[in-house]
């Protein structure tokens, strides 16, 4: 039998070059995509971190993690918007569940 809903999480990299406004934007951005799409379990802005390795001249990037239930289907679409997204540096999605 097919997954009706799924847990997951998402964490982005923000390019911290942006100004306060920009970065809450896009976070306000993809929590009302998550919204719009499934259920918003959790969000956690972890703030400007330092990067393992540099990412285009960057040392330094803004992390957040969402923690969110969704369609199998939903996902692979976020995953596509956040590649596409000017800002977002990294993102990584996975599936809780399995």
């Amino acid at each position: 039998m097919a997954k009706v809903n799924a847990n997951y999480e998402a964490v982005y990299i923000i390019n911290p070059t942006l100004g306060e406004e920009d970065t809450a934007a896009l976070v306000e951005k993809f929590k009302t995509l998550v919204e719009s799409q499934g259920t918003l379990t959790e969000i956690n802005e972890w703030g400007k971190r330092r990067l393992a390795y540099p990412i285009n001249d960057l040392m330094e990037g803004y992390y957040v993690l969402m923690t969110f239930t969704a369609v199998p289907e939903f996902p692979a679409e976020l995953d596509r918007v956040l590649k596409i997204t000017d800002g977002i540096m990294r993102s990584l999605i996975i599936c809780k569940d399995e």
